[in-house]
C-alpha cells in the first residue's frame, strides 16, 4: 500500500500503482458533457492519464493547464484529467480556462478508477478523492511511465512524463 503526504501528514492510499511493463487496468470515465470514455474507447493510441485531487484546487489547476500547453503540440496523444468532480465543475474550469487540449473525465459513476490505479485516498479529510499521480499508456496499453507525486501539493514531473511518449 502506497502512502502521500498533505503538508507532510502522511495518508495511506487504496489498491496498487500500475508498475512500467503493466497491462494498464481498465477503466470507464465521464466527459463534461456526460459520454462515457474508457480504456477502449481510446484504443491504439497513446495516452497521458492526469490524476488530480479537485480541479477545485490551485495545484490541480496549474497542472491542467501546462498538461493542456503541452498537449497542443503531442499529435494523436489522448491526454485525460482525471478526478472525482462533477463532470459539470470540470466542464465549468474547461470553460472558463480555455482547456481544449486535454479531456476532463470523472470517476463519478464508477468510483473504481482510483482503486485501480491505487491512487484513492484511504482515510483523512481527503478519503475517498485520488492522490496527484501521472501514467503514460503506450498505444498498447502497457503502462510506460508511473509517478505518485509523493506530497499532494506539489506538480508532477511534466517533462520525465512527456518524454515518456517516446518510448
Amino acid at each position: 500500500m502506497a502512502s502521500v503526504t498533505l503538508r507532510g501528514n502522511p495518508f495511506n492510499l487504496k489498491g496498487s500503482l500500475p508498475k512500467v511493463g503493466d497491462r494498464a487496468p481498465d477503466f470507464t470515465l465521464v466527459k463534461s458533457d456526460m459520454s462515457a470514455v474508457s480504456l477502449k474507447d481510446l484504443a491504439g493510441k497513446k495516452k497521458v492519464l492526469v490524476v488530480v485531487p479537485s480541479l477545485d484546487t490551485p495545484v490541480c489547476q496549474t497542472e491542467t493547464r501546462k498538461f493542456n500547453e503541452k498537449a497542443a503540440a503531442l499529435g494523436d496523444v489522448a491526454v485525460l484529467v482525471v478526478s472525482s468532480d462533477l463532470p459539470f465543475a470540470q466542464k465549468r474550469f474547461c470553460e472558463t480556462e480555455g482547456i481544449k487540449s486535454v479531456t476532463a473525465a470523472s470517476d463519478v459513476r464508477d468510483r473504481g478508477f482510483g482503486e485501480r490505479y491505487g491512487v484513492q485516498i484511504a482515510e483523512g479529510p481527503l478519503q475517498g478523492v485520488m492522490a496527484r499521480a501521472v501514467f503514460v499508456l503506450g498505444a498498447d496499453d502497457k503502462v510506460v511511465y508511473s509517478e505518485l507525486v509523493p506530497e499532494i501539493a506539489q506538480e508532477p514531473k511534466y517533462d520525465d512524463a512527456l518524454a515518456a511518449l517516446k518510448r
